[in-house]
């Protein structure tokens, strides 16, 4: 039994969801035939109340899509220090929309509107670049799966608002802070410009993201997509995973924060451990106190076939997901007991 929590990208589709992909009816998606990807757009558009809604391959060209609808070069973006799309996102930002970030020192990945208000560079001092989007991740990963406060998001828009900015939410893990917080994809709608939503992380599809957004800047979106490299062909056997997993993988992400939840209390009891990260969804990011070796933790979970990942500096990473079993979290929580 090989035990892989390094992330919730590892899962493997369902029965349920590869039967769903094998029955799809499809087309051509680049002239906006495939019946099934129409189908899940349509889906998800209607789900945040938004007119629009794209298919993408990856939730970093999403992101790094709605970076280009948002801006133009020599223009900056704010995000916290630990945005994916800051971070992870191979510099993005830069190569595919010659924008600058301007960092947040937030908590956790998450800022507050104060923070964005000093952030925003006044329009008429043509020495800084011009502020022209606010982004934000919900759940943050590098903060752990934390969820943000969205009526500190609401305030955040009212400032966008008022100084004429673009507001972009990277929801790769929307869906595990929505059922976490008891929130709906309307609120959500209702408050961003553009969401970018993650279908092979926590609801298990082995590829996707979606897009949606307002009418004028979804304009471009296709065309965008295009220029990446993002055009597919018959990718509804694709979107019938999103669909499948719309309907019989949302709610069952309670399952993963719980067995989450329980891993934390155990990791707490350890004396190799320093410090459990508050735990909301199903990201566990905990601190080895000084003097234990990051590799030799890591090495020797692997040695049992339980695989974690190493962040440096002493911090570590467990992800729980889809394809994790109430088997496989007996066994890790007895293993880490006799740690």
């Amino acid at each position: 039994m090989i035990i892989d929590l390094r992330s919730d990208t590892v899962t493997k589709p369902t029965k349920g969801m590869l039967d769903a992909m094998l029955s799809a009816h499809v087309g051509d998606d680049v002239y906006k035939e495939d019946p099934t990807v129409n189908a899940l757009e349509e889906r998800i558009a209607t789900m945040f109340g938004k007119p629009k809604a794209l298919f993408f391959p990856t939730g970093s060209m999403a992101n790094q899509a709605a970076i280009k609808l948002h801006t133009n070069p020599g223009e900056q973006v704010i995000c916290d220090k630990y945005a994916h799309v800051y971070n992870y996102e191979g510099g993005g930002a830069s190569f595919n929309s010659g924008v600058s970030c301007k960092l947040i020192d937030g908590h956790r990945g998450m800022f507050t509107v104060d923070q964005v208000k000093v952030s925003i560079n006044p329009p008429d001092f043509y020495h800084s670049p011009l502020t022209s989007l606010v982004a934000v991740e919900n759940t943050t990963n590098k903060g752990g799966g934390a969820c943000w406060d969205y009526e500190e998001m609401k305030k955040i828009k009212a400032v966008c608002k008022t100084h004429n900015l673009g507001y972009h939410l990277d929801g790769a893990r929307l869906w595990n802070a929505l059922v976490s917080q008891n929130e709906t994809t309307k609120q959500y709608g209702d408050t961003f410009d553009t969401i970018s939503v993650c279908l092979s992380k926590g609801l298990g599809c082995p590829i996707g993201s979606v897009l949606v957004g307002d009418e004028d800047l979804m304009k471009g979106a296709i065309r965008i997509r295009k220029i990446f490299g993002g055009g597919m062909r018959q990718v509804g056997y694709l979107a019938a995973a999103g669909l499948y997993a719309l309907d019989h993988h949302i709610d069952r992400l309670s399952e993963d924060h719980r067995k989450a939840q329980e891993i934390g209390a155990v990791l707490s009891s350890l004396s190799q451990i320093k410090v459990v990260e508050s735990i909301e969804t199903n990201i566990i990011i905990f601190e080895l106190n000084p003097g234990i070796s990051e590799d030799d933790f890591v090495q020797k979970l692997a040695d049992n076939n339980i695989h974690i990942i190493g962040m440096g500096g002493g911090k570590l990473r467990i992800v729980t997901h889809l394809d994790y079993t109430e088997v496989m979290h007996d066994k890790l929580l007895n293993h880490l007991r006799k740690q």
